[in-house]
């Protein structure tokens, strides 16, 4: 097996979203990395600090385990991804499949309705808004209906942040979204 290919003989699948109508933000993850989609939990790895974040900048109350993830909506957040296809990284994953993803993504977002959509990261909204250059936080644009933010990512193979960094990031977006 490659990096860039499941053997046939055993797909793994894609993680399913975790959506309701009226959110205040809907996480955008890149992709579901490999440990993620066989364990069946978002942002499982163990080095990602996803969970560990939404805590620490205000979203919930007590860090919520990956398999208790539905437990999010309960603080008004929700999860989805930007390419469905599970990778060990995104480095994996091409310009294309962002744009191919986009349709059915954005079908989504409109569907639920939240205010915010946030990616995390800068790749897929880059490819999604044909935008080379994006500052990190909120901007300008709106995509089905939300407005759009771009936090940092926070897997545990993207170190280029530092937890204090990441949480004062995300608690930028807890402040604007009145949460």
């Amino acid at each position: 097996m490659n990096r860039q290919t499941l053997p046939a003989e055993n797909p793994i699948q894609g993680l399913p979203d975790i959506l309701a109508n009226g959110l205040s933000v809907v996480f955008c993850g890149i992709n579901p990395g490999l440990r993620s989609a066989v364990l069946g939990y978002h942002f499982a790895g163990r080095s990602n600090r996803f969970w560990r974040v939404l805590h620490l900048s205000g979203f919930t109350p007590e860090q919520i385990l990956p398999e208790n993830a539905r437990s999010l909506l309960d603080y008004r957040c929700g999860l989805t991804s930007a390419v469905e296809r599970p990778t060990v990284g995104a480095n994996d994953l091409r310009r294309i499949d962002f744009i191919e993803g986009r349709p059915e993504l954005e079908r989504k977002i409109r569907q639920y309705g939240p205010r915010y959509i946030a990616f995390l990261g800068k790749p897929a909204c880059s490819a999604i808004f044909n935008q080379r250059e994006l500052p990190w936080g909120q901007q300008s644009m709106r995509f089905g209906g939300a407005k759009v933010w771009v936090l940092p990512n926070p897997s545990g193979l993207s170190r280029a942040f530092t937890l204090e960094n990441l949480v004062t990031a995300y608690r930028e977006l807890v402040e604007a979204a009145g949460l």
